[in-house]
C-alpha cells in the first residue's frame, strides 16, 4: 500500500501510554525514502518543527539540557542520557510491548560540537525576540563605553548593531558570542 492510504491516520505511541501519534505527511520525506508520511518531533530538528507548526501539534521536548530524557518521557526513562542508556532503554520497552519490528546497527549523522567532538542534541528553547530601537540604542550606548583595540573595529560593531533588526537575547551560549 501506499503512504496516501494512511493519511490523516494515527498510531499509539509506543512508550507513552495513552498519547496519539498523527501520520503527517511531509514535504522532506519522499516514497524512495518510505510512505512519505512522518512521526514528529518537533522540538529535535527544523523540519519536524516546520511540520509540526504547519499541523498546529505542540512543541513537547522530552529531553533536558544535559541530553537526559526529562520526567515527560516516562519513568523508564527519565534521567536517562538519550545516546547512551537512553537509546537501550527504548529498545527494550519496544521489544516488551511487542512494537520492535527489526533492530539494526545505524551511524546517524548528528551534528558535532566542534569544541567537545561529541554528538550534538538539537532541541528547542524558549527565546525572546525583540525588534526595539530602544534595545538597539542601549546596545549601542553600552558599546561606547567599551575599550575596542583595534578603535576601528567600534565603528564595525556599531555599524553592525545599527543594521540589526532582530535581537535575540540568549543565555545558550555560556562561551560567549563572537
Amino acid at each position: 500500500f501506499s503512504g496516501a492510504d494512511l493519511a490523516d491516520g494515527s498510531c499509539a505511541h509506543p512508550t507513552i501510554p495513552g498519547r496519539v501519534s498523527p501520520l503527517l505527511p511531509a514535504n522532506h520525506v519522499t516514497m524512495t525514502k518510505g510512505t512519505g508520511l512522518v512521526h514528529t518531533a518537533p522540538a529535535h530538528g527544523m523540519e519536524d518543527y516546520s511540520v509540526a507548526s504547519h499541523h498546529q501539534l505542540p512543541t513537547d521536548c522530552l529531553v533536558d539540557e544535559s541530553g537526559c530524557f526529562t520526567e515527560a518521557a516516562g519513568p523508564e526513562l527519565k534521567n536517562k542520557h538519550v545516546l547512551e542508556e537512553g537509546n537501550e532503554a527504548v529498545i527494550k520497552m519496544l521489544q516488551a510491548a511487542g512494537s520492535l519490528l527489526k533492530e539494526e546497527k545505524y551511524v546517524h549523522s548528528y551534528p558535532y560540537d566542534w569544541r567537545t567532538k561529541k554528538p550534538m542534541i538539537i532541541r528547542a528553547s524558549k527565546q525572546w525576540f525583540v525588534n526595539t530601537a530602544d534595545v538597539k540604542a542601549a546596545a549601542q550606548d553600552a558599546l561606547k563605553k567599551v575599550k575596542v583595540i583595534p578603535t576601528s573595529a567600534l565603528n564595525r560593531m556599531l555599524e553592525m548593531l545599527d543594521r540589526r533588526t532582530f535581537w535575540c537575547i540568549s543565555r545558550q551560549r555560556c562561551w560567549g558570542v563572537p
